[in-house]
Parts: structure tokens; sequence; C-alpha cells
């Protein structure tokens, strides 16, 4: 439901959305540090790949806290339900892509 601006606190002004800026600016410097560990070679391949992952994983939290508002929720939380539905569904399809794909390399 959107604030009209009669109905917004403060007068009629919006407060400063500081949650939005603060997740912004983490997405920013986790995407720059993943950039500087690949282009400065920082670490061998398979940290490296550990690390992006790890950058990944904070990067799908701060989505999820700062814009997509996951504790934010009235009555049941259906959303994170289903979150985590969507989670097992995806580790699903990469396992059995995985699977399928060195089953495949072995036939030849």
């Amino acid at each position: 439901m959107a604030l009209h601006p009669s109905s917004a606190p403060h007068g009629g002004k919006r407060p400063f959305p500081w949650s939005h800026m603060v997740g912004f600016i983490l997405s920013i410097v986790l995407t720059v540090a993943a950039l500087w560990a690949v282009l400065a070679r920082a670490l061998h391949p398979g940290p490296l790949t550990t690390f992006i992952l790890v950058l990944g994983v904070l990067q799908i939290v701060v989505q999820l806290f700062f814009f997509m508002h996951i504790t934010e929720s009235e009555g049941p939380p259906w959303h994170a339900w289903m979150l985590m539905l969507g989670f097992v569904f995806v580790v699903a399809i990469v396992a059995g892509s995985i699977w399928i794909m060195s089953f495949g390399t072995e036939a030849y």
C-alpha cells in the first residue's frame, strides 16, 4: 500500500529511506569486493570460488533484509516458507544437473 502525501508522517513528507541506502551501499561493496578479487587474482581458483560464493550468499541476505523486507510481515510468515521451498527447488535442480553432467562425461 503506497503512502499518500497526506497520510505520510512528518507533515506530508516521507522519511528518508536509510535502510535502502545501507542495503544499496552494502550491495555495491560486496560487488566491488568480488570484482577486485577476480581482477587482482588475489586468491587461487579454489579459494576464489569459495570467496565469491560467500559474497553471493551475503548479497542474497542483503537483498532479502534490506529490499524485500523479509522480516516485515503481518500474520503467518508464508513468504518465508515459500522462499525456503524455492531454495529447496534450486538446490535440487543444481544438484541434479551436476549429477547428470558428471555421468554424461563417463559414457564417452
